[in-house]
């Protein structure tokens, strides 16, 4: 597959500003960078906007004004738990909403240094609760989905929603996901030379200041090293050109291997989370109308 114009601008972007970046990465500096990103982001048109608080959580409602609200994504945003937020993700948020047919809700769950782990679980856990027993939905009728620490969180909330006896959603989608916080995927040193955008050094800081006391290979913050029978067919999508390429390479084989129905999408020299750039590449938006045609595959 050809790379299109505007991604090579995008990784041109990335590594310009990779180099600006101090050798040393902060918190500071990544949320930075990921509201620099987002100030480029529109929301697409046909999609509305509603504020709310769930139970003093910050959320998003993005919907779809001809369709009613009897399903509905769950969206767990990147931001390796220490940056992102409702103001980075609306766009692609917005868009996997149109590609779905369904409506969509974005949560600001709490981040590290802050509220380490297992804030960010506990607040997903909480926006699902909240739509299943406050909006009423079933859980037939949502999916949860992630990119990277958000799809790694994902994972890991299927996996508690399951342990607590709590009815799964029917289905689940990961981009590009950070599943193993130990880091010991072969692509994190192979591909840190072509990864534009996440570094080795990066996925260590932010894994120790989100992990706090708590164990790198502890399955709720590193769902790779958790029990995955039982949980919903998943979608997982990778680009071949990210440190986290093994991540998710892993996280399809061991759940296959528990029985559950994974489709495994690698593109072919893409970049992490490429989805986020559909307004410049037309890569992320094939790759959204992809996860959109697996969505509605489940929600009818």
């Amino acid at each position: 597959m050809m790379v299109s114009q505007g991604m090579k601008n995008i990784i041109e972007q990335l590594r310009a500003f990779q180099a600006q970046a101090s050798a040393e990465p902060s918190v500071e500096a990544i949320r930075e960078g990921l509201e620099t990103l987002a100030a480029m982001s529109r929301i697409p048109k046909g999609v509305k906007r509603k504020k709310l608080e769930i139970e003093g959580m910050k959320a998003l409602w993005l919907t779809l004004p001809d369709i009613a609200k009897k399903n509905a994504i769950l969206y767990l945003h990147g931001g390796g738990y220490v940056a992102g937020g409702i103001g980075t993700h609306r766009e692609l948020v917005g868009r996997i909403a149109l590609a779905s047919k369904a409506h969509a809700l974005l949560i600001d769950y709490r981040l590290a240094p802050e509220h380490p782990f297992p804030a960010a679980l506990e607040d997903a856990m909480t926006a699902y609760r909240w739509l299943v027993s406050k909006e009423g939905i079933s859980p037939k009728n949502i999916v949860i989905a992630g990119d990277s620490a958000g799809g790694g969180l994902t994972l890991a909330t299927l996996i508690k929603l399951r342990d607590e006896g709590d009815p799964l959603p029917v289905a689940a989608v990961f981009l590009s996901p950070w599943t193993d916080l130990a880091n010991t995927g072969e692509t994190v040193k192979t591909k840190a030379e072509i990864d534009p955008f996440v570094s080795p050094e990066g996925l260590e800081m932010m894994a120790e200041i989100y992990l706090g006391d708590a164990d790198a290979r502890n399955p709720l913050a590193s769902p790779l090293y958790g029990n995955l029978q039982g949980l919903p067919p998943l979608l997982i999508q990778v680009g071949s050109a990210e440190c986290l390429l093994d991540d998710a390479v892993r996280c399809a084989e061991r759940a296959k291997s528990a029985g559950v129905d994974v489709t495994l999408e690698v593109w072919d020299d893409m970049i992490h989370v490429f989805q986020a750039f559909a307004n410049m590449a037309p890569e992320g938006q094939k790759g959204i109308e992809k996860i959109g045609e697996f969505i509605q595959k489940f929600l009818k």
